[in-house]
């Protein structure tokens, strides 16, 4: 015979404390997910910083080796350099791309449980600054690939 504490009546109203801490701690895990994926945004930034910064590294000093005539041909580098730059570009694009697609999911998910009412959603999802920051560093990206291709600009 079942123990009386461990056996519930299927057709019983759930405990209201209980319910509450089920919608809090449901409520704090859509918190953690979206700091997971601006740590995730975090990561491609940081990723795609290195392979411009070293790309544009590697492009100026073969250039300036080139311009001091030091070597003959310099476009092996150059296109080495200008490749690192364009990967860098590419691949923060698509981290963008997946933290938006990503955040517009979680938070049609999280408005589907306020409306059933399971979690408060008291706490709104602030604005990124992981994302500003991404956007500014594609920015630079830009400006640096323009510089490189065109030979424009103060660099």
């Amino acid at each position: 015979m079942p123990d009386e504490k461990s056996w519930v009546d299927p057709g019983a109203e759930p405990d209201r404390a209980s319910v509450e801490l089920s919608s809090r701690r449901t409520g704090m895990s859509f918190q953690r997910t979206r700091m997971s994926a601006e740590r995730t945004l975090m990561s491609v930034i940081r990723t795609s910083l290195s392979l411009i910064g070293f790309g544009f590294t590697i492009f100026q000093v073969f250039q300036k080796l080139h311009d001091a005539q030091v070597l003959k041909s310099g476009m092996a580098p150059r296109r080495f350099g200008e490749a690192l730059v364009v990967i860098g570009i590419a691949m923060l694009i698509s981290g963008i791309a997946y933290h938006c697609s990503f955040m517009i999911g979680l938070r049609a998910e999280r408005k589907s449980l306020k409306s059933q009412g399971l979690i408060h959603a008291e706490s709104q999802f602030p604005p990124s600054l992981t994302l500003a920051v991404a956007l500014l560093l594609l920015l630079v990206g830009f400006l640096a690939i323009t510089s490189m291709v065109f030979d424009i600009g103060p660099f």
